[in-house]
């Protein structure tokens, strides 16, 4: 079936919203410090207000998935848009540091279900290269995306830290064109994949997971380097990080041209091979200025790798499957946002955050190094 432009722009609208709604309120999370100054372990609870709605997405995505593929795409997407601005926009009103994490953890349901219906429209929509092509104009979205959040939470955080939360109710601005032009495709009307079709996808849901755990660092860790300890303001960390999200962009991009050339493993290698060379470099900066020259390094690192996981995963499900398999890649990758600041913190504490970036770099390296080897050999 043919699929209009309208219908297009509104479903690259939302990905851009679900990818990174997330990182909208990063430059607040050390802020909450100074005002939750009697509450024990705050530093660590902050972090979860980042990483909190993951642990929801992770554990529901795969229910929810069965849950939308049964209600509808069209109609979870509207009920979602609308529940994605009232909880994501608590923040501003809330008082207590247990309502937020609460809001928060409501606010990833949300999430789940858009990015599931985001990326099963994607297959069902496209195939093959012109899946490849969308998915790093759909990255594209994303890198805009990034520039709009993370300025203008880290704009809005330095007036004043609830602020921040009100870019979630773009979900609202969203609705209209969720309800007019989004299209729901019947499993008669397209036709299935030419390539071969495996159903053991839990390698893929591993790479993905171990992804987010390392990419993840970016706005767990960032934001407390840059503002801590280089004395950075809200603004100048967001424009920071968002510079990793349009080389994230720039990333999702060149897959399409490396796909042509090398396979899904291969790939993945090569984007962990450059957020490596990112990590690393992070580790030596001594002027918070130079980090607008590291941090899109493991942004296109993470573009490629990001695109690939999604592209593989979508190049072995069958079409009938694709909401349920989507559940579960979107589960992956948020499990691992999670996990990210609770698995590192240990590294954190003892290496300090710019000694940590270091231990990391080294730590793909060998990853790579070794993968490398072993596929080699296999070959």
């Amino acid at each position: 079936m043919e699929i209009s432009k309208r219908t297009k722009f509104t479903l690259l609208l939302i990905s851009m919203t679900t990818m990174m709604s997330n990182v909208a309120i990063i430059t607040t999370i050390p802020l909450l410090k100074s005002h939750f100054t009697d509450v024990e372990d705050i530093e660590f609870l902050s972090r979860m207000m980042i990483t909190l709605p993951s642990l929801s997405i992770a554990f529901l995505a795969p229910f929810l998935g069965h849950f939308v593929h049964n209600f509808g795409k069209r109609r979870s997407a509207i009920i979602a848009l609308i529940l994605f601005s009232i909880t994501g926009s608590a923040g501003i009103y809330l008082q207590s540091i247990e309502s937020l994490l609460l809001s928060r953890a409501s606010f990833g349901v949300t999430v789940a279900v858009l990015m599931i219906v985001s990326t099963s429209l994607i297959g069902d929509y496209f195939k093959d290269e012109e899946r490849h092509k969308f998915m790093g104009l759909q990255s594209v979205f994303i890198g805009i995306g990034g520039i709009i959040f993370l300025m203008s939470g880290g704009f809005l955080s330095d007036i004043n830290w609830r602020y921040s939360f009100g870019i979630y109710l773009i979900g609202f601005v969203l609705l209209p064109f969720a309800y007019k032009y989004m299209v729901e495709v019947t499993q008669g009307e397209f036709k299935e994949d030419n390539e071969n079709i495996n159903s053991n996808l839990i390698p893929i849901y591993l790479l993905a997971f171990f992804l987010m755990l390392i990419f993840y660092i970016l706005p767990t860790q960032m934001p407390f380097l840059m503002i801590n300890e280089f004395g950075a303001s809200g603004t100048l960390t967001g424009a920071i990080i968002s510079a990793a999200f349009v080389a994230n962009a720039f990333g999702a991009m060149s897959f399409a041209k490396l796909k042509k050339r090398f396979d899904f493993k291969t790939i993945y290698l090569i984007g962990l091979t450059i957020i490596g060379i990112g990590f690393t470099a992070k580790g030596f900066v001594t002027d918070v200025y130079f980090f607008f020259l590291t941090a899109p390094i493991m942004g296109f690192g993470g573009g490629i790798i990001m695109t690939c996981v999604s592209a593989w995963m979508l190049s072995r499900a069958h079409h009938s499957k694709r909401v349920k398999a989507s559940g579960y890649l979107t589960s992956s990758l948020f499990l691992g946002q999670f996990f990210s600041p609770i698995v590192f913190h240990p590294l954190v504490a003892t290496f300090g955050v710019q000694g940590f970036f270091i231990v990391i770099g080294l730590m793909l390296f060998t990853i790579v190094v070794t993968s490398a080897i072993t596929l080699k050999f296999k070959r």
